[in-house]
């Protein structure tokens, strides 16, 4: 951003805007799971209902990287505008929906918009501020999407019970009006000249790639599309065939989607992977810490929605001290110390978490997990956008968000595998138990629901034992999750010695200037201007 833009933008309002903004997105992938049995009441499409979640992340998925290319080429403001509008209408039309066909529709076209608000924000703040004032606003910025990716079911149950369910799309327009209003007045950028190409082939091949991909994971394992059935084989098959298209398009793409050689920039490769990561991660916290907590205390899901909240405490304590520790620490020594975090947390809710626990331990567990998530919320942002020359700023924001998604998707199949088999397993061992009910009830949530115990026809004292089993398969899943942060150790290691380091001369060094990794590109570059000809970073190899 060009220093006498940043002086005519009003700073207070655009923070103001992009906050609202992000919140709006984040906590959308949450926000309906507490209203979801009102709305199966209502609508009816027992049978479609998780597709209401799944139409949105796929949604988002896609659009994400698209969307971040084209703010590099174009301009943040355009985009994230248009972002915003596609996210209000989706969300008057999922207000509206007369059924639970519409409201997956109306989902996909919130996703559509979630995709571009979340990585411009974290790039519009990378161009408004120089470098030393960044780690405190990623942190910031990182901690309002932890809060409202967990906040959402809280606020879903509260807006459902006593308003309507409608009303958790309706409120994302008057404070998506007002993102809107403070953006498009007090936001002013320097427009890139340069003459650009769309990448057609690549963004075709790209969502081909990662729409079969999705709709392999969704699908799988669900009635008529077993894993090993030719139709869910097709559907990854498929994924690997458009995947090898879009990289074979983009060796030779004139302005690719996703510039491949950044791949090679240790810091830009590490900061994805360990996001994937930890997006599996936070996913199977948010996921099946309310379960074990419906299931060991006998709560309803509504009752539970509050359960989250140490996690969240945790994680915007720990975003917050990674933006603000970037700049006195190496990336990978902050890491270090989150993945360790985790590595204690998980190992916790695993191995010391049963069923006589007590909600405030579980608690405490939790609040360690989420203090180990936290940070990359905030680091990995800043790893990634400092690993780049300013043209591909975008993109890169897009790819942590993508990156984050992506691990989230497969980490909720691979994890819902885990917890289903383990489950089956255990309940075919009990004595006086039928084969078959395991299977009918697959993975046990249904247990959960007082209704479903009822027509069961089950005693008081099977329903006990079969909860035990339901509680224990939960934790079989955070004891399989440690997987996750012992392999993000190794990409923490990567990172090398690199950091944020800030040059009095105002201008990036070249590759490798503060220990960093050799990259993607030639010399180094000028950083993005912050506005005040403050110092800037260096390029890690970009």
């Amino acid at each position: 951003m060009n220093p006498m833009d940043a002086n005519r933008s009003n700073v207070k309002l655009v923070i103001a805007g992009l906050m609202l903004g992000l919140f709006i997105a984040a906590l959308d992938q949450t926000i309906v799971s507490t209203a979801m049995g009102t709305i199966i009441k209502q609508l009816g499409g027992l049978d479609k209902f998780i597709w209401v979640y799944s139409a949105y992340m796929i949604a988002m998925v896609v659009s994400t990287p698209i969307f971040g290319k084209l703010s590099d080429m174009f301009g943040r403001k355009s985009f994230f505008m248009i972002g915003l509008i596609l996210f209000m209408l989706g969300s008057i039309l999922c207000g509206t929906a007369q059924n639970m066909e519409q409201l997956i529709i109306y989902r996909a076209i919130q996703g559509i918009g979630g995709g571009a608000l979340m990585p411009i924000v974290f790039t519009i703040i990378f161009d408004l501020f120089p470098a030393e004032k960044r780690g405190k606003m990623m942190g910031l910025f990182g901690a309002v999407f932890g809060i409202s990716s967990v906040f959402g079911p809280i606020l879903g149950g509260l807006i459902t019970d006593n308003i309507s369910w409608r009303w958790i799309f309706y409120i994302n327009v008057p404070l998506g009006i007002l993102s809107l209003l403070f953006i498009a007045n007090a936001y002013h950028e320097n427009k890139n000249s340069r003459k650009q190409s769309i990448d057609w082939i690549g963004a075709i091949t790209l969502t081909a790639s990662v729409l079969f991909l999705m709709f392999g994971l969704e699908l799988g394992g669900t009635d008529g599309w077993a894993w090993d059935s030719a139709k869910t084989i097709s559907l990854f098959v498929a994924c690997v065939v458009f995947f090898a298209a879009f990289l074979f398009a983009e060796r030779f793409a004139k302005d690719p989607i996703i510039k491949l050689s950044l791949f090679k920039n240790k810091i830009f490769t590490s900061s994805m992977v360990i996001s994937m990561l930890y997006g599996g991660i936070m996913i199977a916290s948010a996921s099946y810490i309310p379960l074990f907590i419906q299931g060991v205390f006998h709560k309803t899901a509504t009752q539970t929605s509050t359960v989250m909240i140490p996690m969240m405490l945790g994680v915007v304590a720990s975003s917050q001290i990674g933006g603000r520790v970037v700049t006195k620490f190496r990336y990978r020594d902050v890491m270090l110390v989150s993945a360790l975090t985790l590595i204690i947390g998980l190992s916790l809710l695993g191995f010391v978490m049963d069923t006589t626990s007590s909600r405030l331990i579980i608690s405490l567990y939790m609040i360690i997990v989420g203090l180990g998530i936290g940070v990359s919320f905030s680091l990995l942002n800043i790893s990634t956008l400092n690993a780049v020359p300013p043209q591909y700023k975008g993109t890169s924001s897009s790819l942590i968000t993508f990156f984050r998604t992506i691990g989230s998707a497969l980490g909720i199949t691979v994890f819902g595998a885990i917890q289903k088999s383990v489950f089956q397993s255990d309940v075919k061992q009990l004595p006086n138990i039928n084969p078959h009910l395991a299977e009918q009830i697959k993975g046990g949530q249904a247990l959960l629901d007082p209704s479903v115990q009822k027509q069961m026809g089950l005693g008081a004292d099977v329903i006990q034992v079969m909860l035990q089993q339901f509680a224990n398969s939960v934790i079989a899943i955070f004891q399989w999750s440690l997987i996750l942060p012992l392999i993000a150790l190794i990409f923490v290691f990567l990172m090398g010695r690199a950091r944020l380091e800030l040059n009095k001369s105002g201008q990036t060094g070249g590759p490798g200037a503060h220990g960093g990794q050799g990259g993607s590109g030639g010399p180094g570059k000028p950083g993005a201007p912050g506005g005040s000809g403050k110092p800037e970073p260096s390029y890690n190899g970009g």
